[in-house]
This record gives C-alpha cells, sequence and structure tokens, in this order.
C-alpha cells in the first residue's frame, strides 16, 4: 500500500490500484472472464486497469469492482484515492513541455520505469542515463541530433534529468545495478573538465544512494556476453500485475520485450556480466582512476 497518496505520482498510484484489483479478485476466486461478463466489460479493460496501463482511472470503475469484490470500506477509500490522483495530476512525461520529443515507445518505456521496482542496465558506450549529468546529456543530444533546434535539445535534456528522480523518489526509489564497459569511463564526451565532473557524479551518487550499486566490466575480461550492445531488464514490485521485461534500443528506434524467453535470456547474460565485471568498491576505484586520466 501507498502511504502517502498526495506524494505518490500517478504511474505508481495506477499500479498499486491494478495490484489491488487484482488481488482482490484473485481473493474471491473469481476469473478475469467472470468479472467482465457481470459488468458488460471488454476483457482487455480489466487487464489494462490490473496492470496500470490505463493513464486515467475512472472511479466509476474502481466502485464497480469494490462491489463485486465486496471490498471493506478501507480499502475502497483507498482504491478510490489511487483514482482520484490518476484523473487529477499527469505524470510529468505527459506534460506539454515534454510530450513534443518523446517517442511513443519511450514514452511506455518511461511509464515502466517510474513504476519499476528495479533496473539493471548494461552500457557498452554511454554513461547510463539515469547517471548522466546535464552537460553529459547536453554533448551527446548535439552531436547525435543535429538536425534540432536548441529548444528541442533543451528538451531532451529535461527529459533525462527528470527521469532521474526515480532514484530519489520517496515511494520506494527504484533500486540501479548498472554495468558500464570500461570504455564509457575513457572515451572523452566533451571536454576533460565535463568527462572528469561526470564520473565525479558517478562515484558521489553511488556512495550516497544505498539503491544505486555501479560495476566497470574492464577491458581484461576480453570478449563478453554483452558485446551485442546495451539492454535494460526492468522488474516490478511483488504483487504487481506486471512482468519484467527488456528495453532495447538503437539510433532509429526503441521497443519492449515482455516475452518470458527475453527477460530470462538477458537476466542471465546480466548476471554473466556481474561475475566478469569488477566488484562495487573496485569499480569505483576504477572510475576514480579514469577522473585522474582525464
Amino acid at each position: 500500500m501507498i502511504t502517502d497518496i498526495e506524494s505518490a505520482t500517478p504511474a505508481l498510484c495506477r499500479l498499486q490500484l491494478g495490484s489491488e484489483l487484482r488481488r482482490l479478485r484473485l481473493a474471491t476466486g473469481l476469473k478475469a472472464s467472470q468479472v467482465v461478463k457481470r459488468l458488460l466489460w471488454s476483457p482487455s479493460k480489466l487487464t489494462r486497469l490490473e496492470t496500470g496501463e490505463n493513464t486515467v482511472v475512472e472511479q466509476a470503475d474502481v466502485m464497480a469492482l469494490c462491489e463485486i469484490y465486496q471490498a471493506d470500506e478501507e480499502m475502497r477509500s483507498q482504491l478510490m484515492g489511487y483514482a482520484a490522483v490518476t484523473k487529477t495530476r499527469k505524470d510529468w512525461w505527459q506534460s506539454a513541455k515534454y510530450r513534443p520529443v518523446i517517442r511513443p515507445v519511450f514514452k511506455a518505456f518511461l511509464g515502466l520505469e517510474a513504476t519499476a521496482s528495479s533496473l539493471h542496465n548494461y552500457e557498452a558506450e554511454f554513461v547510463p542515463g539515469l547517471l548522466q549529468t546535464e552537460a553529459y546529456v547536453r554533448v551527446i543530444h548535439q552531436r547525435a541530433h543535429q538536425g534540432l533546434s536548441a529548444e528541442e535539445v533543451n528538451r531532451l535534456v529535461a527529459v533525462r534529468m527528470a527521469r532521474q528522480e526515480v532514484l530519489r523518489r520517496r515511494q520506494s526509489a527504484l533500486r540501479l545495478t548498472a554495468i558500464v564497459n570500461e570504455a564509457v569511463l575513457l572515451r572523452r564526451v566533451g571536454d576533460g573538465e565535463l568527462m572528469r565532473d561526470q564520473l565525479t557524479h558517478i562515484v558521489e551518487i553511488a556512495e550516497a544512494l544505498p539503491n544505486v550499486k555501479i560495476q566497470v566490466l574492464p577491458f581484461t575480461a576480453g570478449h563478453h556476453p554483452g558485446m551485442n550492445g546495451k539492454f535494460a531488464v526492468l522488474r516490478f514490485p511483488e504483487g504487481a500485475a506486471l512482468k519484467s521485461i527488456v528495453y532495447l534500443e538503437n539510433l532509429a528506434d526503441g521497443w519492449v520485450s515482455r516475452r518470458e524467453s527475453d527477460v530470462a535470456r538477458y537476466d542471465e547474460t546480466f548476471t554473466d556480466l556481474q561475475a566478469l565485471a569488477a566488484g562495487p568498491r573496485d569499480s569505483l576505484n576504477m572510475i576514480k582512476q579514469a577522473i585522474k586520466e582525464h
């Protein structure tokens, strides 16, 4: 349960609402098909509610489900509170400030990242997005998207900075375990001062936040299972209807896979990379050494 609805994000409220509705349904022994038949709903409507995929949740729908599940008054009040948040507030990526520069697939990923409990991220070329400084982000976008206006670049930078709040959110901060190729530490993005600031930022976050762990994959590891490129595996709170996902992207697009075989494959790859990478303490020492080299 969310203890402070007033400070909870709409995405988190949708996920918690869906998890509780699913739990109530299972407790009554009802199948999804039985519920939608009673309410004359489409099967997909209940699925979207239970997985937190609806941007806005109607309180009338929640009340109808509470009636069927015979939820007590306290539970009804809590669930109605979650639904109210989805109607009165917007997630940050829904605002006019960010919408123009967020691709549809990445918008879906942001919603998942905002509700995930943990993120396993391997990066071969860049500092992980959740650990990037504003200056580092700006240089990357200026060089990768040379046709964009200054305003569009500013919006992209703002999106990256806003994302990082998941590491410090009051309601269950995201647990980030990031593995970076040693090349990320040595490849100069911008000038030496920018890189020193960026690497120092990584060290400071890793030392200050217990939910963040960084490992470096050294060149001495030789060939390794992550050589096909970057990836991220997201997991969700226990009891949530959402299954773990894999997020992949390239220069043209990004995509999400929910297939269990894909998740298992990337989970295994990440575990293998962790075994090859330096431990967290040695990794921070490698980062500190790279700061000196810049």
